[in-house]
């Protein structure tokens, strides 16, 4: 093989290689409502362990596997008059990741189901959210 032909696949592979985005799984967010806390795992490893807070009694925080949709750098909520949602990535219908204010609760169930994080956690995590194309969020009890 000549050596243009040789530096041409090289080139293309490069290029195709650095074209590809990472998985939408390369992020995963696990929250863990019993422990108020969430683990953030970027390509598998453990990236982040931050505190939330999550539904307090009367309101639900759903357990499951969801997919982060909409994300948006400043929402306000629809539901409670307003009330700023910094850094929201909603993941089922009007339940979302958010940054909160109130950092003097989180690590203790406080929300009306949303799961909310420090200001700084959520603007990391939104982050890497966008930089990954995605993330999936897991909730356990």
């Amino acid at each position: 093989m000549s050596i243009v032909r040789v530096l041409s696949v090289v080139l293309v592979a490069l290029v195709l290689a650095l074209s590809v985005r990472p998985a939408a799984a390369s992020v995963v967010a696990r929250v863990d409502q019993t422990a108020q806390r969430m683990q953030v795992y970027v390509r598998g490893v453990l990236a982040y362990d931050w505190p939330v807070s999550t539904a307090r009694r009367g309101f639900v925080t759903p357990n499951g596997r969801y997919r982060v949709g909409l994300m948006a750098p400043m929402w306000r909520s629809r539901k409670y008059h307003g009330a700023p949602m910094p850094y929201a990535m909603f993941y089922s219908g009007g339940y979302a990741i958010h940054g909160t204010y109130a950092v003097g609760a989180l690590g203790r169930r406080a929300s009306h189901g949303c799961i909310r994080l420090h200001p700084a956690h959520a603007r990391e995590l939104f982050g890497l959210t966008r930089a990954y194309g995605g993330a999936r969020v897991v909730i356990r009890n």
